[in-house]
């Protein structure tokens, strides 16, 4: 009776009739909507409720706007809606009244009384079989605490409450709460199913934080005896206030928070609401505390959670969530929110507010008393100071932010009152022939009985009022800085069986597939691991062996050192083995980088040179345009050598082998040109051979063929035997690591490289070996010679020290590319600049008389016939060439014969010719 005194105080500002009972004025009265039949709705918008300054039995505060339980509330009108306009019941419109819960069971029992109360008075009366209130049935509450007090007193009335998200154990005690049903399973089924999680990963060492109220406490006592039949032991039982606000529990949070971190448990268990979790969770950030962490479905799919800052550094998160699915009709209504024809919902209000009210003044350091925490300023829209009017603006933040499917269970519990109404209504297709202002047990009644298919999902109740569709198992899985769930599996309620798929399961803990540890007994020290005895909650602590450690505390087994590390018995970690590469700051590398940057300065050098005397007879005969692409092709095989330097990489390993090979090939191509056009100029041939020959003498063609050929070697030897990171094993008791590159498993696409390469240096040898009697006047062939026997030597000594010296193998490529480059540049370039800048004038007429005569060994005539001034001219074109394209027609015989003969035989000629053109030509 104190009970019902109380109510009608409160009761005095309500409003005559019951579907416009609430003053829209009054807090109490959150949203409604006109209708034939009301439903009462409880939701818990807002989270928590000041007790501390309530001395008076006068109004409830409550604070902390939730969007999750305003997005399930919206569910549920939208489902109302849908239902009405599917016209389930015929000719009758169903209405509710929204009250709000601020997540407090007293909150929620003024509200009930307020639903109840007709003309400012509640119904008192020994017996209410015919008791007939303007609410017919309730939906909600939102938490298992507050859906307990109200089940308490709906039992009086025998007024159905059904709910979508209480899932205490004791809820399904018919005896006591006869008028409470649900379309959730019980935590009976969640306790056996977070059980059945552990025993499927195999742990079996975990801590408990619950909160302190009816629901924490059985879904406690419900997991201890499924722990207990499951042999997984508790370390811990932690417990939280029922009334928390994380400033004034902060201490309780440190204890908490200082339990979890201290224990051994890596899987921990937390009956909380989302605002204790998330309390937790900051100070496991602060300490970078990685968990397991097992989530009932208080907060198993907390959008807010799953968006915290620092969400990633907590370790691991799976729980259970009920059925879910989303409806693009609600997220379309969603995105278009606005009041319901002919009644208010001023939940939307607060929250169009909260969205989009420009508040700027609220985001300085020092904001005003009136501005929302700064969570809820979150919310803000970033154009709210665009607006003029906040309760016009609509967008898809909510469907956006928060998972829609959520509120699938709230849209089924209207579709079965809506089935249920149908019975007691006896409503056919197009009427309703029941009394409509029914006592609200037989409501019940139908309900318990009801069975109909939504959206795929079956619905139906057991006896107990509970729905046994069973859980989904949900992993909390990266997502950027933040989380998502992913379905992982699935709990089947009926047969208790659980089903998770691996395929691609990445654990935080463990950073890949790999089940993190989570068992049960003495903890081990690093350096130890487990030895199972008779019971499994316990074992005995056995060191590693040499070569096995275990880094940490409780691990079942002892772990390998990995390749590059090694340890002695009952170590605890593995000494590094330390990485050898051609470090930039060792010396041996920086000598061979110097090196190569010398050649390349050396081989700029050159080239300048070159261009400034490049009307000088030696560069002349070096053909300066080819020998420009030899110092091209050179640059690259220097710039090779860099890429021997730092750690190895695929994409250097690949580079420096191709720029060797392209870059050396270009270079040894130009050599080899050389040396054919001396052999064509110098040695004997038959015409019609030396026509032939001649022909195919085209200087830019065969280089360019040339290089091609070695390019499509190394584009096969990229296809088929890339080279790569050398991944062999180092020796088990080598401490030193080896970071370098292979060149293919085969050696099949590295040896036809290095062959073709030696093959071009072997003709261009080969070649210039022929007309090596040819005077270095008229011919390059001793540089040639030297430098191609230079090339080859090198690598004729660099293949067996490849083969054996595994460990130095990129030292010894690399000072095999700086010689054999070096080599080329001693051996042709420098003599050539010498001979250019210091050497004496070889090139007069005079001198190639005297040699000319030297060779006939006979006194030339004075008049020449026709055919000696043709065979004249065509030597002297030959000579006095400048550029390196012309071609170079001789006459074959012995050695030089060929070309002796007929200048002996010219000399007044010749004479003459020379003459003509010394002021201008020189050889």
């Amino acid at each position: 009776m104190a009970l019902l005194t109380l109510t009608l105080l409160v009761l005095g500002a309500c409003l005559p009739a019951l579907v416009h009972c609430c003053d829209v004025t009054d807090h109490l009265c959150g949203a409604q909507g006109e209708g034939n039949l009301i439903l009462g709705l409880l939701a818990a918008i807002h989270g928590s409720v000041n007790l501390d300054k309530r001395i008076r039995p006068e109004s409830y505060q409550c604070s902390d706007f939730e969007l999750v339980p305003f997005m399930r509330s919206l569910a549920t009108v939208h489902a109302i809606e849908e239902v009405n306009a599917a016209g389930v019941v015929p000719g009758l419109h169903l209405g509710y009244m929204m009250f709000d819960t601020c997540s407090h069971a007293g909150k929620a029992l003024q509200n009930v009384e307020l639903m109840l109360a007709v003309n400012h008075s509640l119904h008192t009366s020994c017996d209410y079989t015919d008791y007939r209130p303007r609410v017919k049935g309730v939906l909600g509450p939102r938490y298992s605490e507050t859906s307990i007090s109200v089940a308490k007193l709906l039992s009086i009335y025998m007024i159905p409450l059904l709910s979508s998200t209480a899932s205490s154990p004791a809820l399904s005690d018919k005896a006591r709460y006869p008028a409470f049903m649900r379309t959730v399973p019980s935590d009976v089924h969640q306790t056996r199913a977070l059980t059945q999680l552990m025993v499927h990963f195999k742990w079996n060492w975990v801590g408990v934080v619950y909160r302190d109220d009816d629901y924490g406490k059985a879904a406690l006592q419900s997991f201890l005896r499924d722990t207990q039949r499951a042999n997984v032991c508790v370390a811990y039982q932690e417990v939280l206030p029922f009334q928390f606000h994380p400033q004034n529990n902060a201490q309780d949070v440190q204890r908490v928070a200082g339990q979890i971190r201290s224990s051994s448990a890596q899987v921990v268990l937390l009956i909380l609401k989302s605002n204790q979790v998330d309390a937790i969770f900051k100070e496991m950030i602060k300490t970078n505390t990685q968990k397991i962490w097992l989530a009932s479905d208080l907060w198993a799919v907390s959008g807010p959670l799953a968006h915290m800052e620092g969400i990633n550094q907590v370790g691991d998160i799976l729980g259970f969530s009920f059925i879910a699915g989303r409806s693009e009709s609600f997220d379309n209504y969603l995105r278009n929110l606005r009041q319901p024809p002919g009644g208010y919902n001023h939940f939307i209000e607060e929250y169009k507010n909260l969205r989009f009210n420009c508040t700027p003044e609220c985001f300085e350091d020092n904001p005003p008393a009136y501005c929302p925490s700064p969570d809820l300023l979150k919310i803000k829209s970033p154009k709210a100071c665009e607006y003029t009017d906040p309760q016009a603006q609509n967008d898809d933040f909510l469907v956006q932010t928060l998972d829609t499917g959520e509120a699938f269970l709230e849209r089924g519990a209207v579709w079965a009152i809506a089935h249920a109404l149908k019975k007691v209504l006896e409503c056919n297709g197009s009427s309703c022939t029941g009394d409509k202002d029914f006592p609200p047990w037989k409501l019940l009644e139908e309900l318990k009985r009801v069975t109909f298919e939504y959206e795929g999902q079956m619905f139906n109740f057991d006896e107990n009022g509970d729905s046994l569709n069973g859980y989904d198992v949900i992993m909390w899985t990266e997502d950027g800085p933040h989380r998502k769930f992913s379905k992982i599996g699935r709990y089947r309620a009926l047969d208790e069986l659980i089903k998770i798929n691996e395929t691609n399961l990445v654990w935080f803990s463990t950073s890949n597939s790999t089940v993190p540890f989570g068992r049960c007994a003495e903890r081990c020290p690093p350096g130890k691991y487990k030895k199972i005895r008779k019971v499994s909650c316990c074992y005995e602590c056995i060191k590693c062996k040499a070569g096995e450690f275990s880094g940490g505390w409780d691990h079942e087994d002892c772990k390998s050192c990995p390749n590059d590390t090694w340890c002695l018995e009952g170590a605890d970690h593995c000494k590094p083995r330390w990485e050898s590469y051609l470090r930039w700051n060792d010396p041996h590398p920086i000598a061979i980088l110097a090196a190569a940057v010398f050649g390349i300065l050396l081989l700029l050098v050159i080239l300048v040179l070159f261009w400034i005397y490049r009307d000088t007879s030696a560069m002349k005969r070096a053909e300066v345009s080819i020998s420009t692409v030899m110092i091209a092709g050179l640059s690259v095989s220097y710039a090779s050598v860099i890429c021997f330097m730092g750690r190895p990489s695929v994409h250097l390993c690949r580079a420096r082998q191709v720029m060797f090979a392209l870059g050396f090939t270009l270079c040894v191509s130009c050599v080899l040109v050389k040396a054919y056009r001396t052999f064509l100029a110098f040695l004997p041939f038959g015409r019609a051979l030396h026509g032939r020959l001649t022909r195919l003498y085209q200087p830019a063609a065969i280089i360019i063929v040339l290089t091609i050929l070695q390019g499509i070697i190394c584009c096969l030897w990229l296809i088929f035997d890339s080279p790569d990171i050398d991944r062999t094993p180092p020796s088990p008791l080598n401490l030193k690591k080896v970071i370098q590159c292979h060149v293919g498993t085969e050696y099949i696409g590295f040896g036809i490289m290095l062959s073709y390469i030696a093959l071009l240096a072997f003709i261009g040898f080969l070649l210039a070996f022929k007309g090596r009697r040819v005077p270095q006047q008229f011919s390059e062939t001793g540089y040639i010679i030297f430098s191609m026997l230079m090339y080859l030597f090198v690598w004729v000594c660099f293949v067996p020290v490849f083969i054996t010296n595994k460990e130095e193998r990129t030292a010894v490529q690399a000072s095999a590319i700086l010689v054999s480059n070096y080599g080329i540049i001693f051996c042709h370039f420098l003599p050539k600049c010498y001979e250019a800048i210091w050497g004496p004038d070889t090139g007069t007429m005079e001198r190639f008389y005297n040699r000319i005569r030297a060779m006939a060994g006979r006194t030339v005539p004075i008049a020449p016939t026709a055919n000696q001034v043709q065979a004249a001219k065509k030597v002297l074109q030959s000579f006095l060439s400048e550029s390196a394209g012309d071609k170079v027609v001789m006459v074959a015989d012995p050695p030089f014969g060929g070309l002796v003969k007929p200048l002996a035989n010219s000399f007044s000629l010749i004479s003459h010719m020379w003459k003509a053109q010394q002021n201008s030509v020189e050889f």
